[in-house]
């Protein structure tokens, strides 16, 4: 992919879960906890792990095959909620090769920042405990406006935030819906195929401007 199709980039947008940091550990851990809490036998936490995008649905289907319309959805997503704010330091972690690559945009004078589907509720504990966010410019949690990606409401958001056009932004994501929402909003999108991938992703045919293998491979978009 030829770096031209970049030109004009003033800041790179990132989902967060399987962009910037793999939290599936502790997400998978704490639908563990309710498993064994009711005296199921573990799955193993990297059970989990393919669909530790999709949040506590995701969770919740692994760990008891529940979806959000069965009764007791609700109550089920409310404890999984508060498990994983009690673990989300354990064993969450940067992945390799986002620091150098959020250093190496800055060194450019580029910004950056976050837009994901997670609520502030944990964003804001992830971001005052990891160093990688000390140098993000916006971060647009789930519940920072009225809808979700694929919505392209949270990416509008952090263009104002950073007094940028959507023209001058990329979004970086590992989920189809981060691909629709950026286009939606109207910015040029990467898809990062290092993340989580659910089942059956078709991460190829989302219709992105490039495909990453690993984080610096962004860098070598910007020319």
């Amino acid at each position: 992919m030829s770096s031209a199709v970049f030109a004009g980039v003033r800041a790179v947008l990132f989902d967060l879960d399987g962009t910037l940091i793999d939290s599936a550990p502790d997400l998978g851990a704490a639908a563990e906890q309710m498993r064994l809490a009711r005296g199921l036998a573990p799955l193993g936490v990297a059970s989990y792990r393919a669909v530790a995008g999709m949040g506590a649905r995701g969770m919740l289907g692994v760990a008891f095959g529940v979806t959000p319309e069965q009764p007791g959805f609700a109550a089920l997503r409310d404890e999984f909620l508060d498990r994983y704010e009690a673990c989300i330091h354990d064993s969450t972690e940067v992945f390799d090769g986002v620091q150098p690559l959020v250093d190496a945009l800055c060194a450019r004078g580029l910004r950056w920042g976050v837009v994901t589907n997670k609520h502030e509720r944990f964003t804001r504990l992830i971001a005052a405990r990891m160093p990688l966010f000390a140098s993000s410019s916006c971060l647009v949690s789930g519940d920072t406006t009225a809808h979700l990606k694929p919505h392209p409401a949270s990416l509008l958001e952090a263009c104002r935030r950073l007094g940028l056009s959507p023209a001058e932004c990329i979004y970086v994501g590992d989920d189809e819906r981060d691909v629709v929402a950026g286009h939606a909003a109207g910015m040029r999108t990467v898809a990062a195929l290092y993340g989580y991938l659910g089942p059956g992703a078709q991460a190829l045919q989302w219709g992105a401007q490039a495909v990453i293998e690993r984080p610096m491979q962004c860098l070598d978009l910007l020319g």
